[in-house]
């Protein structure tokens, strides 16, 4: 093998692909340190939300002689919602597969729709808590609202973060086009991306669905 060959920068990308899954630092010092750490931190952002999917699990029926899910919740609007970001995890998988081929412009392009499907996201979770709070259902209300409110913007800010993220990458892909590291900036915010569309199935079905037939 040739030293270009062998260098982190000429990397194909079913070989970076194959570090990305490969926790094992010692054997990838160019990319294993970020990736283990990156699992790492998602582990920890999994204990969080299992925290507080528990909290909602105790307090989400006691509504203290307020409102409860039936009376807030408008589930078509969540629905429509959810399908955002359904759409956005499409499209950034699209994102992914023009980068395994190379093609910035296609990347960029299937990144910023994702950003846009996250902001109709963000946007439209910020009228629901509007008009939530606008109707009297404030989180300091009920544990319910407590723990309702506590849940579903933390994981709104996660989106959120994820937006700039996306914007943040745009501009390196801009500057310094597909390299090696900026190919496993993007694998992280890919597996940040699904995880939090993973988080909000569970929010969909255990908060708002079951909290409506209760």
């Amino acid at each position: 093998m040739s030293r270009a060959a062998a260098a982190p920068g000429n990397l194909d990308p079913q070989a970076l692909t194959a570090r990305f899954y490969d926790l094992h630092e010692h054997e990838h010092p160019d990319g294993g340190s970020t990736m283990l750490g990156f699992w790492i931190y998602l582990m920890s952002d999994l204990l969080i939300f299992a925290m507080l999917f528990a909290a909602f699990g105790v307090l989400g029926a006691n509504y203290a002689a307020g409102p409860g899910a039936k009376d807030v919740f408008e589930l078509p609007t969540v629905a429509f919602n959810t399908a955002m970001l359904l759409f956005s995890s499409i499209t950034y998988g699209f994102a992914m597969l023009a980068m395994n081929t190379g093609k910035k412009t296609q990347v960029q392009f299937w990144l910023v729709v994702t950003a846009i499907f996250g902001v109709i996201f963000v946007s439209t979770e910020l009228r629901e808590f509007a008009g939530m709070i606008a109707d009297g259902a404030t989180p300091q209300r009920s544990a319910f609202l407590s723990s309702f409110f506590t849940l579903v913007s933390t994981h709104g800010i996660h989106v959120s973060f994820g937006i700039i993220w996306i914007c943040v990458s745009l501009v390196q892909l801009q500057k310094q086009g597909l390299t090696a590291a900026n190919r496993r900036r993007l694998m992280c915010l890919s597996l940040f991306w699904h995880f939090l569309d993973v988080v909000w199935i569970g929010v969909f079905t255990f908060v708002y669905l079951m909290g409506t037939l209760r």
